[in-house]
């Protein structure tokens, strides 16, 4: 079974900075894509940045795109997403999406909270 487990969310003030982290556990398997969602207070669930397992392409909201980084580290299966410069309106939780030749699985979500 695969698990992601999403860390690095918390409480920062306007212009600062957040790191997150999403760590795949669980049998060996192929990854195709990993991924950053978010969902806001009141809005539908929305794709961050994706980044392919092979080739590492990537792929960014244009509501975070020159402001936030996603990079892999193939051998610890884990990704990140450097956020800086954070806005209020970036308040939403963070989720880790991987994509994988058995599916598509997620994490539980991390809290992101900008205050102005």
């Amino acid at each position: 079974q695969v698990q992601l487990v999403e860390s690095g969310g918390g409480l920062v003030q306007a212009g600062g900075s957040l790191r997150l982290s999403c760590a795949a556990s669980g049998p060996p398997f192929t990854i195709f894509e990993m991924a950053w969602y978010r969902r806001a207070p009141g809005k539908e669930r929305e794709a961050v940045a994706s980044i392919a397992w092979n080739g590492g392409i990537t792929n960014y909201a244009d509501a975070v795109r020159g402001r936030s980084a996603i990079s892999r580290d193939n051998a610890k299966n884990t990704i990140y997403l450097q956020m800086n410069n954070l806005k209020p309106e970036d308040t939403a939780i963070y989720y880790c999406k991987l994509r994988g030749i058995y599916g598509a699985y997620w994490g539980q979500g991390t809290q992101v909270t900008v205050s102005s």
